[in-house]
């Protein structure tokens, strides 16, 4: 691996100590864009997951490497699923601000 080096290094802050980050809020919202899929199957859960409903997406890498996807269901809690119980969606922007205030 080859790195160029562009100059000096300034402006340092730490916003991060040991495991815990003291800005997650802020990070979250400047790097993490909130998204949403719509169900279209919920075999074997049918009381936390309609079908044909929006759901808001909880990022989660290491969900995603076994194929599976962490929704906020109709408990109100963020559980994961078979990601293939999903299609990801686009929505407008003035209803994401929608589902932002509900949150």
């Amino acid at each position: 691996m080859n790195f160029e080096i562009i100059g000096e290094i300034t402006d340092i802050e730490t916003i991060a100590v040991g495991s815990s980050i003291r800005e997650v809020a802020r990070l979250h919202k400047v790097y993490l864009k909130t998204q949403f899929v719509v169900c279209v199957k919920n075999e074997g859960y049918p009381a936390s997951l309609e079908l044909r409903k929006i759901y808001q997406v909880i990022a989660d890498v290491r969900a995603a490497e076994h194929q599976m996807i962490r929704v906020i269901d109709e408990s109100g809690e963020d559980y994961l699923y078979p990601a293939d119980f999903f299609v990801p969606i686009q929505l407008p922007q003035a209803v994401e601000k929608v589902f932002a205030l509900a949150t």
